[in-house]
């Protein structure tokens, strides 16, 4: 489904954020994009999403190119995505945040179909669908579930995670991992996840790709990422005890994959 070769973006002062990283995304698949902060994984996103247009390579969806496409553009062509730092708009209800994103996918221009598409996203996140439920009245967990809704209502093929996990509790991570899967399962859709929470991350997705300072260093099945020594390194330093006892629990909560 999506086909990415030799994306780069540099920023003024002569700073690469992300270098010559290609990868490509399989239709139904879920792909774990995990590094330290500052390793590229929201610059690609925002390249993904058309926040930020690449300085170089490509990003073909479905085999049309999409590189520096605005966002509204690459929404209609069917990617959706999440953000880290929820930030709905306060004046509208739960509903009205919904619907007001599904005007935005794939072309609708119908109210009816955006409230259709409303109703679908919050019933599939858990969140109330009576249109006079508050924002106020969200918990950290509530706001994660919205901001997933919001990018289900524009009816992706490929949805974008930002850390889906921040600020959640153990049994909430938990909630939230197992929806995302749901979601591909269910829904059919396709899903990168950015996440930190590494554990609960690699007993969900189907393959791992690692980011270090906007570079690829590993790729592969959740079991054998975890046992990379390049990315042990990266994470947690080379003491070994450490390191080992890290990679035996991270192949733990994959399942053995």
């Amino acid at each position: 489904m999506l086909e990415v070769s030799g994306l780069v973006k540099r920023f003024g002062g002569g700073f690469t954020a992300v270098n010559n990283v290609s990868f490509t995304v399989n239709q139904g698949e879920i792909l774990g994009l995990i590094g330290p902060n500052g390793s590229g994984k929201s610059t690609i996103f925002n390249m993904l999403s058309g926040t930020l247009s690449p300085s170089g390579g490509s990003i073909m969806l479905d085999g049309s190119e999409i590189a520096g496409l605005a966002p509204h553009r690459i929404i209609n062509r069917g990617i959706g995505r999440t953000f880290q730092i929820p930030r709905p708009f306060r004046r509208l209800t739960i509903f009205e945040n919904v619907a007001l994103a599904g005007f935005y996918g794939q072309g609708r221009h119908s109210r009816i179909r955006a409230e259709e598409a409303a109703e679908r996203a919050l019933a599939m996140v858990g969140l109330p669908t009576d249109r006079h439920a508050n924002v106020d009245g969200l918990g950290a967990a509530g706001l994660k579930k919205l901001e997933l809704a919001k990018a289900l209502a524009t009816a992706p093929k490929l949805l974008l995670a930002d850390e889906s996990l921040g600020g959640l509790d153990e049994a909430e991570m938990d909630q939230a991992a197992d929806m995302l899967r749901n979601i591909r399962d269910e829904l059919g859709i396709t899903i990168i996840w950015v996440e930190h929470i590494m554990g609960v991350l690699m007993r969900v997705v189907d393959r791992v790709m690692v980011l270090d300072h906007g570079e690829k260093i590993s790729e592969g099945l959740p079991s054998a990422v975890a046992a990379d020594p390049r990315v042990i390194e990266v994470y947690l330093g080379t003491d070994a005890e450490t390191t080992q006892a890290a990679a035996a629990e991270a192949r733990r909560r994959a399942g053995g994959q």
